[in-house]
Order: structure tokens, then C-alpha cells, then sequence
């Protein structure tokens, strides 16, 4: 019926509202919380920290990705807006526990032709203890959740399992890698769950504060007996708007293997992190 309001366009503009002014509340009491970049603090070397998933540094991280030619005819595109805080936390020894929140928003057309879905997906949550050793080695383990939001794009599956993280910092390059895997943890599952994610990273950061990466973000799930690859490339560029600091990046990658009914060819990705030093 022509004139009537579409209701998942209602739900999608109703979350990214809610987003805007959940995000908005969140600067202003970092503002607040956290003092304006001191001029000591050299955006070159923020630039190569933000390249360290495990570095001390409070982010908000606001990241839109596009995947296209999926589902059983290819002819299905999907958009994920993903909200993902890092917070630190300083422990007495020296060392750091840090978190790392996603919550997705995805938007899907044609994945099931002729059908349309939206919604807030699975939420991943995930905490390391996190050290540096004396020869520069940073690592990370600790426990990963998923959590079923039940919406027509969720697994309807609560899983959970280990994740770990290990890289180094020599001069201008940060390369290293993280690695979880997730079980389902209900009898009964929806969506039964064993998969393995691997994501290797290299990142150049240049004395302007530019970061040119490379990595990939790697799943294979053992009860398909298949892999999903994308590789990805992109460059930021960190800059400071009234005095604080916000990293800009744009990517593209390239699905090299994928399952049946899953992404191929090129994907699209931008991003835009605000930066909250402790």
C-alpha cells in the first residue's frame, strides 16, 4: 500500500538515532573525563599506538562495512555498521585488562531473494590480560562471548570460548596476530557453533601519522568443514579536531574463499575511531 511508512526503515533510522545520541553522550563524558591531546604526546606515535589492538588507549571506533554477491543465487549485498569500544583497564603489576565490545547493526537485501532483513546482530564481547615483555612483545589472552540479540539477523545462539592476541612494535611496523574460537554453550543450539578466527596484521606508520595495514579476518568453521578469507588493505590518517584526536580510514579487501551462500569478490570498508587518552 503506497503512502504506509516502512517499518524496517522506521527500526534502522530508530537505532542509528539511538546510536547517534547513546555516542554523543559517551564524547561529552570523555570530554569531560579526558583532557584535550597534550602537545607531548606526538600524533605519530598515537598514530603507531591505535595500530596496537592491545594499546592503552580508550577508542570508539565506528566501522561500516559492504559485502556483496551473497546468498544461494549471489545476487545478496550486506552492510554492518559496527559500534566498537576499547577500554582499558590499569592493573597494580603492571599489566592491562582490555575489552573490546562489537555491536553490529546489519542491513541485508536478497541474501534469501526477493526478502529484506535488518537488525542489531550477535554482540561480541572480548577481554585479554595483556602484558608487554622487555623485548617489546605484547600479548593477550582471555575469555570471548557471543550474545544472541534475537533479531531476524542473529544466530538466536550463545557461544563462548578463548581468545588470544600476540604482536610486536619495531620502528615503524606493528605486525602480529589474533586468534579466538567460539563454542556453542546451549544444549539445544539454533545455530550449532564450533569456529576458529584468525586475523593476521601488518601496519606501517609513517612520521606524518599515517598507517598503511594489511590483514585478514579469517573464520573456519568446523561444522561446515569451511573457510571464509577476505584480505584487506587500508590507510588512515590520524588528525586532531579541536585538539583531539580522531583516526579516519578507508579499506577495501577481496574475499579469496568464502562458503557456499557467502560474500565474494570485493568488499568495502570505512571507518572513523575517536581517540580518548588515559
Amino acid at each position: 500500500m503506497t503512502g504506509q511508512p516502512d517499518p524496517k526503515n522506521a527500526s534502522l533510522k530508530a537505532y542509528l538515532m539511538s546510536m547517534c545520541l547513546l555516542l554523543r553522550r559517551c564524547l561529552l563524558a570523555a570530554c569531560t573525563l579526558f583532557p584535550v591531546a597534550a602537545a607531548a604526546q606526538d600524533t605519530a606515535d598515537l598514530a603507531q599506538d591505535l595500530a596496537n589492538p592491545l594499546a592503552a588507549i580508550i577508542s570508539v571506533p565506528l566501522q561500516l562495512n559492504y559485502d556483496q554477491n551473497i546468498g544461494v543465487a549471489g545476487q545478496g549485498s550486506r552492510t554492518t555498521l559496527n559500534l566498537q569500544p576499547v577500554i582499558p583497564f590499569a592493573l597494580d603489576n603492571g599489566a592491562n585488562i582490555v575489552t573490546r565490545t562489537i555491536i553490529p547493526y546489519v542491513w541485508q537485501e536478497n541474501v534469501i531473494p526477493g526478502t529484506s532483513q535488518s537488525g542489531i546482530g550477535d554482540v561480541l564481547f572480548s577481554a585479554w590480560y595483556s602484558r608487554t615483555t622487555e623485548t617489546d612483545l605484547t600479548w593477550g589472552i582471555g575469555p570471548v562471548v557471543r550474545i544472541p540479540t534475537g533479531s531476524d539477523v542473529s544466530t538466536d545462539t550463545w557461544a563462548a570460548g578463548i581468545t588470544g592476541i600476540a604482536l610486536q612494535q619495531t620502528g615503524p611496523w606493528t605486525y602480529g596476530a589474533l586468534a579466538n574460537h567460539l563454542w556453542d554453550v546451549e544444549s539445544n543450539p539454533t545455530t550449532p557453533t564450533s569456529a576458529t578466527f584468525l586475523q593476521p596484521f601488518v601496519a606501517y606508520s609513517t612520521e606524518d601519522a599515517w598507517t598503511f595495514s594489511l590483514q585478514s579476518e579469517s573464520t573456519y568453521d568446523w561444522k561446515a568443514d569451511a573457510w571464509s578469507v577476505p584480505i584487506n588493505a587500508s590507510v588512515s590518517k590520524l588528525a586532531l579536531i579541536a585538539g583531539r584526536p580522531v583516526n579516519f580510514q578507508a579499506g577495501a579487501g577481496y574475499w579469496l574463499e568464502s562458503p557456499a551462500g557467502g560474500p565474494k569478490g570485493w568488499r568495502f570498508r570505512l571507518q572513523v575511531q575517536f581517540v580518548f587518552q588515559r
